[in-house]
């Protein structure tokens, strides 16, 4: 799969690989969840039907990112970075090509037919479109299903509505992928993604407090605005050498040593290796608590010797009953 940024000012910077044409759907794919991997299943379905490749076009920074920015708004936690939605489409198997469209003024002023003429016909040049029907384009989010439909016919391309997928009698969305996460539910979240959530990131050079405590952390950058999960966690780390490794992850503000800016900082278990600039995969398996300020540098390290405890009994449980990760560390304990 290639990742192509898309410039408004010149539309035809997409080769053309295939053909004169491709099937393409199009959204904000935060998170990449189990509704949207449906939908990029049943428009790669459409292209294998008509021989065609499959564009993904996404959006850099999230629209809603860009206009509470402008408003001087509250930023809504983000679930995947660009890297993160790269990993989880490439995964798929099914994508040609990840466009990129950088979300900015110019972008958002556009009409929706304008980004229909210019976007969809003249860079992309679109055969067929997949997308669900809560999707909006244009300036002042005009542009909705019907009125794709409407342009489609004048511009000789067509458009299928994307199937809702439902867990527990609700639809899978962000929002509720979200919600999950802020509650430390990474099990729910599991479900409503299908695979563990999981944040790509570099260890970098950190302060090296964890190491003065006796529990020398990788930290990793998270380089988000807002983050969603916060809390003490059960992780699986990847990259760093040929198999995955468990940790005990914090990832907040770290209040009892008055941290300010948010971090991701593994322990890793039975492990003492040199892994800066590493690109790693944490995957969030179990939750273990909340994160909070001790009282104490002492009573900190005590409940981190606890925490340590904890994630090395859940592994033991878990392998012995063989269940997929994540779980529920109050049903397996």
């Amino acid at each position: 799969m290639q990742l192509t940024r898309l410039s408004i000012a010149q539309p035809k910077t997409i080769p053309e690989p295939n053909g004169p044409a491709a099937v393409v759907t199009i959204g904000n794919f935060d998170g990449v969840h189990r509704g949207h991997q449906a939908v990029v299943r049943q428009a790669a379905a459409r292209a294998r039907e008509t021989g065609l490749p499959l564009y993904v076009v996404i959006f850099e920074p999230l629209p809603r990112e860009f206009f509470a920015e402008g408003q001087g708004g509250a930023p809504v936690a983000r679930l995947t970075r660009l890297r993160e939605r790269f990993v989880a489409f490439d995964r798929l198997g099914v994508v040609d090509r990840l466009v990129l469209l950088p979300f900015n003024r110019r972008l958002a002023g556009l009409s929706a037919e304008t980004f229909v003429t210019r976007l969809l016909c003249g860079a992309l040049a679109v055969r067929h479109v997949v997308i669900g029907d809560d999707f909006r384009f244009g300036a002042q989010r005009r542009g909705d299903f019907a009125l794709l439909e409407t342009l489609g016919r004048t511009h000789g391309f067509s458009v299928e509505r994307a199937q809702t997928v439902e867990l527990a009698g609700e639809r899978v969305s962000s929002t509720r992928v979200r919600a999950a996460l802020e509650a430390r539910d990474v099990v729910t979240a599991a479900r409503l993604l299908g695979h563990p959530y999981f944040l790509c990131g570099r260890v970098m050079h950190g302060d090296k407090r964890g190491r003065q405590l006796g529990f020398p952390t990788a930290n990793i950058a998270l380089r988000r605005r807002l983050s969603p999960l916060r809390g003490v966690f059960l992780v699986r780390v990847a990259g760093i050498g040929g198999r995955s490794r468990y940790g005990v992850a914090n990832i907040g503000t770290r209040p009892t040593v008055d941290g300010v800016e948010a971090r991701l900082e593994v322990f890793l278990l039975d492990f003492d290796g040199d892994i800066y600039g590493r690109l790693v995969e944490v995957d969030f398996l179990a939750a273990i608590r909340d994160e909070r300020r001790f009282e104490s540098l002492d009573a900190l390290i005590e409940h981190i010797h606890h925490d340590v405890a904890q994630a090395r009994a859940l592994i033991d449980a878990h392998e012995q009953t063989g269940d997929p990760w994540p779980v529920d560390q109050e049903e397996l304990l």
